[in-house]
């Protein structure tokens, strides 16, 4: 029943992916459809094996009997695949329902007609059935054979418009992310040269010097999907993407495969060195710190909400680090965190799209006094900012908190250094958002914004259930994290 579930989680989005290109202008319905049902599987799934791991092979490679004669092919459902598949399918339906409404000629910043429909849906689709076979992956081939699908799903929608800005950066992020894969490869190639195996845990068989070589190959692999410092680049410039697009690659897909890659290889078990571990998390501090010196220079919302999740990205892996050099605490508000910054920053994506949507900008100098036409998207959005800064009960106040208890836990200085660092990067980040939200919504509105709006029902179903998760987020995920490692 479970592996049966697990099949059609992913074969539904693929047909509807299919349908999408049958069925052109009518296609918003198909993928509505297809999407609920994938993510009423996916909440399935996560209570049907909760406090379990439930894996289950199912395909061979042929050309590979004789060297691996077990099944290569399967799904392995556990809680961390539980806390990814909540993040990647229910998000993507959200931006399947916001997309009903957003990618329409309505639209005051980009109007959309019909005949590009099937286009927008099919590869929409696509990515949320890659990130449901990336997250139920039990090995690192399928891994990667479903990370190099997110690739291009990305590269097509970021895409999307077609012109010129958004072709270089579709062109970019294809290039730069595909520099990861090249070491993911190698990686993959070195670990089933030396075990004859393509497992998680066999890299626990390599000695301890070419154990830690192939797991900074993996950890560049994840530098480069998730946007880390040096090969950060691509995210901002991305956000030439439609703003669904941009909300489902920051909260769920593309970026968020690079540190689950990190959380899944680290939750194995077997050693990495304290080296490796120290260059993972002095990386991490270096991306969040310069992420953030980069917000006070933009006036593009959406690239301030991209340089915010480089940052909160290196969150993630200074966790998984943090988990690493001892401390398990750690690790699991890192994993805690995936599904924390996911609907936070889900919340603030989607405020800036109905925000472009009806005035047709999104430049910060441009914007003022929305709160008076826009009260929902303007709660949304201080909603978002506070949550994602960090500030109790809201989702990453929980995570934010176990990363950085899990540090205090580890011996000599690295913990408080880590805490002060963090700490200053926090107050920081949240007095210039909470700043940039009160220049937006609050004060007297300019000329631009003077009319009243009234965003579509389904764009405003979507930031309700968002400012929803934003509280619940850290209530569903932390009983899972804390079956990790365990």
């Amino acid at each position: 029943m479970i592996a049966s579930v697990a099949v059609l989680m992913l074969i539904l989005p693929v047909a509807g992916a299919l349908l999408s290109v049958a069925l052109g202008r009518r296609t918003r319905l198909a993928a509505l459809v297809t999407t609920a049902i994938a993510a009423a599987l996916a909440i399935w799934l996560t209570v049907s094996t909760y406090g379990t791991s439930y894996t289950r092979m199912l395909w061979h490679i042929p050309w590979l009997r004789g060297i691996v004669d077990v099944p290569v092919f399967g799904f392995l459902v556990d809680p961390l695949a539980s806390v990814m598949l909540l993040v990647a399918v229910p998000i993507g339906l959200l931006t399947v329902l916001f997309s009903t409404a957003y990618l329409t000629d309505k639209n005051a910043e980009h109007p959309v007609g019909g005949e590009d429909y099937g286009r927008y849906y099919f590869w929409l689709l696509l990515f949320i059935a890659s990130m449901v076979g990336l997250a139920v992956s039990p090995n690192l081939l399928q891994f990667f054979i479903f990370w190099e699908l997110t690739t291009l799903c990305s590269w097509a929608l970021i895409s999307f418009y077609q012109n010129e800005r958004s072709l270089r950066a579709g062109f970019k992020a294809i290039l730069m992310t595909h520099v990861g894969s090249g070491f993911f490869l190698l990686a993959i190639l070195i670990l089933f040269a030396r075990t004859s195996s393509f497992e998680f845990s066999a890299l626990g068989l390599l000695p301890s010097g070419l154990r830690s070589g192939v797991f900074i190959l993996l950890l560049v692999a994840a530098w480069a999907k998730a946007a880390q410092v040096p090969l950060h680049t691509w995210l901002p410039d991305a956000m030439e993407a439609p703003t669904p697009i941009s909300a489902y690659l920051h909260a769920a897909a593309m970026v968020k495969a690079g540190v689950y890659l990190m959380a899944r290889t680290m939750s194995e078990g077997w050693g990495v060195s304290q080296k490796a571990c120290l260059l993972m998390a002095g990386m991490a501090l270096l991306t969040i710190l310069v992420a953030l010196s980069f917000y006070f220079v933009q006036d593009d919302l959406k690239r301030l909400l991209a340089y915010s999740t480089i940052a909160h990205l290196g969150y993630v892996l200074l966790g998984v680090a943090i988990g690493g050099l001892g401390s398990p605490l750690g690790l699991r508000g890192g994993v805690l965190h995936i599904i924390c910054h996911a609907y936070s920053k889900a919340t603030l994506f989607f405020c800036v799209g109905t925000i472009a949507y009806v005035t047709g900008t999104r430049s910060i100098s441009s914007l003022r006094g929305l709160g008076r036409s826009m009260p929902l998207t303007a709660t949304a959005f201080f909603i978002g900012v506070l949550s994602v800064t960090g500030v109790p009960p809201l989702a990453c106040f929980w995570s934010k908190f176990m990363i950085l208890s899990g540090a205090m836990r580890l011996p000599g200085p690295t913990g408080p250094l880590i805490v002060t660092l963090v700490l200053c990067e926090t107050l920081i980040s949240f007095g210039w958002m909470l700043y940039i939200a009160q220049k937006v919504f609050l004060g007297a509105p300019l000329t631009a914004v003077e009319v009243p709006a009234d965003p579509p029902l389904a764009m405003n179903i979507t930031l309700i259930v968002l400012m929803i998760g934003c509280v619940a987020a850290p209530f569903v995920g932390m009983p899972l994290v804390q079956l990790i490692g365990k």
